[in-house]
């Protein structure tokens, strides 16, 4: 039986420090975030599960947060922490703008 995580390569995705770990998984909530397209919101199923995966990538980045908190180089995890919270917040306001207009159909 085939392991699904074979092919990665872990010595190139492997952090130095604990702050360089944050990152990592800060970025990696970034890219799946990048992939959410909000354009793509035609249907009620659409929005649950957009509103779905940015509530999982908010609570994932404040577990982060919560694991690193004593970490040095604290601000910088912060900074990116805040980053992505905020765009959140900003695709959470369009999806419910668009919701209240009545783009979103059912």
């Amino acid at each position: 039986m085939s392991n699904a995580f074979s092919s990665i390569d872990y010595r190139s995705i492997r952090a130095n420090t604990p702050a360089e770990t944050a990152v990592k998984r800060l970025n990696g909530i970034g890219e799946v975030l990048s992939d959410l397209d909000i354009s793509a919101i035609h249907t009620q199923a659409d929005m649950t599960r957009a509103l779905l995966t940015l509530d999982t990538a908010d609570k994932c980045i404040r577990m982060i947060l919560t694991e690193f908190r004593t970490a040095p180089a604290r601000e910088e995890i912060v900074r990116k922490a805040k980053s992505l919270v905020d765009l959140i917040e900003l695709a959470r306001d369009e999806i419910s703008n668009n919701r209240d207009v009545g783009a979103v159909l059912t």
